[in-house]
């Protein structure tokens, strides 16, 4: 791909995970360590060599967004551009709104509550690397209990063959984190979707119909992986992990890719 890549956060949401915190403000205005959350997702990015960024997010709280960021030469960004979804309706619907901005190109997507200990760099070489497809970042998380709360792939001999959303019986001892790249095809799919029985339209279901044409490729994140919208306590340990070691460190990256 010779095509720039540009970024796309998502940083939407109502936030109930972390309620009351999030009663007066968007989850990803909340700190983590010495800043607001959403500046950890941004640094990933720019850090990664990605320049152009869409910010998407709604509610009440997004002008707060535009306060803070403006218009992102502080955080590295040459080029910032927002979003706004009208009423919640999935991470995938959000993505949507930055058809404009994305169409033309690959794209790397973010939820900003998403935390990682090492740089995003090699992933991001990867999937520059690719003819087209998708690329999808895993964790591996060793309590099966903790899987079942989440979207697990089912990996046979190397490749991703499906991926199931909250399994009972999760398939590997891997999770899909909230760092996805894509290539141009994604804007194409995303109006072919229909919405989950929680009536929106599914990042998942995007990503299982990469892995159907064959196109989905993989790679397993070195160290710290976090999720700090997941609940309370999952808001706390990244809290707790970044203020002892940090985040986006390095280009340290695990062997166990495609």
């Amino acid at each position: 791909m010779t095509t720039a890549l540009k970024g796309v956060i998502l940083a939407g949401g109502t936030g109930s995970r972390l309620h009351p915190l999030t009663q007066i403000t968007n989850k990803h205005l909340l700190p983590i360590y010495d800043r607001p959350m959403i500046s950890w997702a941004i640094e990933a990015l720019v850090n990664a060599g990605v320049q152009e960024l869409m910010l998407v997010t709604g509610g009440t709280h997004a002008g707060e967004f535009f306060r803070l960021l403006g218009n992102g030469h502080e955080h590295g960004v040459d080029r910032l551009f927002y979003a706004y979804q009208e009423k919640p309706g999935g991470i995938a619907e959000a993505l949507g709104l930055a058809e404009r901005f994305g169409r033309g190109g690959p794209i790397v997507v973010m939820l900003a509550d998403n935390v990682v200990e090492q740089s995003l760099a090699p992933a991001v070489d990867k999937f520059k690397a690719q003819e087209g497809g998708a690329r999808i970042l895993l964790a591996r998380i060793d309590e099966p209990e903790h899987l079942r709360h989440l979207g697990v792939p089912d990996l046979q001999e190397g490749r991703v063959v499906n991926i199931l959303e909250k399994p009972d019986d999760p398939p590997s001892e891997y999770a899909v984190t909230g760092i996805y790249f894509y290539d141009e095809q994604v804007w194409d799919v995303i109006p072919t979707l229909e919405p989950s029985g929680r009536g929106e339209l599914e990042i998942t279901d995007v990503n299982n119909w990469y892995v159907a044409q064959g196109t989905m490729e993989y790679d397993v994140l070195d160290g710290f992986w976090g999720d700090a919208g997941e609940s309370i306590d999952a808001y706390y340990e990244v809290n707790d992990y970044v203020r002892a070691n940090g985040a986006n460190k390095g280009e340290a990256w695990s062997t166990a890719s495609r």
